[in-house]
């Protein structure tokens, strides 16, 4: 009943909501900031010439409004505004302890704790701009990048023995990494002006967005960026990044009011401009600036990610009936090297260690179609609409090309995915490796939402790969080694 009436009181308020932004209809012009609440509205005629309006300094515990964005979840909101997940519900008595994500656009009352130095409350896009979900939707990547004028629309590059050209290179970082590829191309504009100048200067490409000593050249310059975006996305999103530490020193406490799709982009920028360049960067005539100009106001349409109350499906362990699996890897990055967390590792009993061949299958953990399959990979959507950038999509890797699913494959709960095998990214054994996306976006195997099957969640561990798998008493531990303890049998 809680949560029902936590429903209905929501759709009641959202539906305000939505009549107040039809009012305001008529203008397509988002306000180039958002300020602090309870500003004066002459305040908003001077905010192209105060780049970055500073919060008043709140007394402990009062209360401020806000409004939901996609992915806020009591935990991350505690974090953020100081609070205790207890003072927020008692400050919304209509949500339930048990909610997961809030429902984006729902008006809430926070008590907030306040912290100097908090950085801009200006938000430079919405997450929908940042993951590989929905919002590529009708955009036609190709057409865009062949009818610019720039020189990156002649690049190529050989990834795992494969050329792909500029088009099939921004594809794959958007799928694998599921970042936005109009977020890579903004940023080579925004950095090099890659889109518009037609002059291609290879002296500049080995450090083409940022200075680095080892990952060079445009193609390990896009995915490291990729990795690190990724980074900064996820771990504001878990509560793990509430500071930015400048090259000066300086220390930025991220602004509360903030989203995950511009923290990583202020994350980014900080690792290698400072001062004035940084603030350029992520204020209003900086990357936002050039995303616009590029793809028009990313805030207009629907911008969530992450809908309210979000629950997983329920998922099976990826392996046949009456098998005993090894738990090999605990939570550890979906794609790439940094967060997010979001995949585990399971392994079959093979005859030797290393990258052996197996008769054991991965199968499906819920039922769906087979979107999409390449070196070592396959992706099963599961709302049926065969499309990997909507709905629940679970992710695959290390499935050898031999006997694995073919694209539109129907499948049922149970119905075998392939081998596992060493195929696909770096492996020291055949292993496999999976994740969950929702819209787009990792879902983390722990946090708000933990990896279930059948009962089974993941607990992190100290380090990227330790950790366990539990369910109620029973614990397994994860280890390469596969030891009894790392054993898992599906009943």
């Amino acid at each position: 009943m809680i949560g029902r009436s936590f429903r209905i009181k929501f759709n009641y308020r959202a539906f305000l909501l939505a009549f107040l932004f039809l009012l305001s209809a008529c203008s397509n012009a988002r306000p180039t900031y958002i300020l602090p609440p309870g500003q004066p509205t002459e305040v908003a005629e001077l905010a192209t010439s105060t780049p970055f309006p500073a919060r008043p300094v709140y007394p402990p515990g009062t209360i401020v409004d806000y409004t939901a964005q996609s992915g806020d979840t009591l935990h991350l909101l505690s974090v953020r505004f100081g609070a205790s997940e207890q003072e927020i519900l008692w400050a919304n008595p209509e949500i339930p302890t048990s909610a997961t994500t809030m429902p984006p656009g729902f008006p809430m009352k926070i008590p907030i704790y306040y912290k100097p130095l908090w950085g801009t409350a200006y938000q430079i896009i919405p997450d929908s701009a940042f993951v590989y979900g929905p919002d590529l939707i009708g955009f036609d990547l190709r057409a865009y990048v062949e009818s610019s004028p720039g020189w990156y629309k002649y690049y190529g590059s050989y990834i795992q023995e494969e050329y792909k050209d500029a088009v099939n290179l921004l594809t794959w970082l958007g799928e694998n990494y599921s970042i936005n590829p109009r977020l890579l191309l903004a940023l080579l504009e925004y950095r090099a002006q890659a889109l518009s100048n037609p002059s291609r200067d290879r002296a500049r490409e080995l450090n083409l967005l940022m200075p680095e000593e080892v990952y060079t050249g445009v193609y390990l310059q896009l995915s490291h960026s990729a990795d690190l975006l990724n980074d900064g996305y996820y771990r504001y999103r878990q509560g793990e990044l509430t500071s930015i530490t400048h090259l000066n020193g300086e220390i930025e406490n991220i602004d509360p009011w903030q989203n995950a799709g511009t923290v990583a982009l202020q994350n980014y920028f900080s690792l290698f401009l400072d001062g004035e360049e940084y603030k350029r960067a992520i204020g209003p005539d900086g990357f936002a600036k050039t995303y616009m100009e590029m793809f028009g106001d990313p805030w207009q349409g629907n911008t969530t990610v992450l809908p309210g109350s979000l629950t997983q499906p329920q998922f099976i362990l990826p392996f046949r009936m009456g098998t005993t699996w090894s738990y090999t890897g605990g939570p550890h990055t979906g794609w790439g090297n940094l967060k997010p967390y979001a995949a585990i590792d399971l392994a079959p009993p093979v005859g030797s260690k290393g990258c052996v061949g197996t008769n054991e299958v991965a199968v499906a953990v819920a039922d769906g179609v087979i979107v999409r399959t390449g070196p070592g990979t396959a992706i099963l959507d599961l709302d049926g609409d065969g499309d990997e950038r909507t709905g629940w999509t679970v992710f695959y890797l290390h499935i050898a090309q031999e006997g694995r699913v073919t694209v539109g494959t129907v499948v049922k709960q149970g119905d075998p995915i392939g081998h596992p095998s060493c195929e696909g990214g770096q492996a020291t054994g055949t292993h496999l490796h999976i994740a969950r996306k929702y819209n787009g976006e990792w879902i983390s195997a722990t946090g708000f939402l933990p990896f279930n099957m059948d009962g089974w969640t993941p607990v992190e561990g100290s380090r990227a790969y330790l950790g366990k798998l539990v369910r109620g008493d029973e614990v397994v531990i994860a280890s390469t080694e596969s030891p009894t303890s790392s054993m898992i049998t599906r009943r």
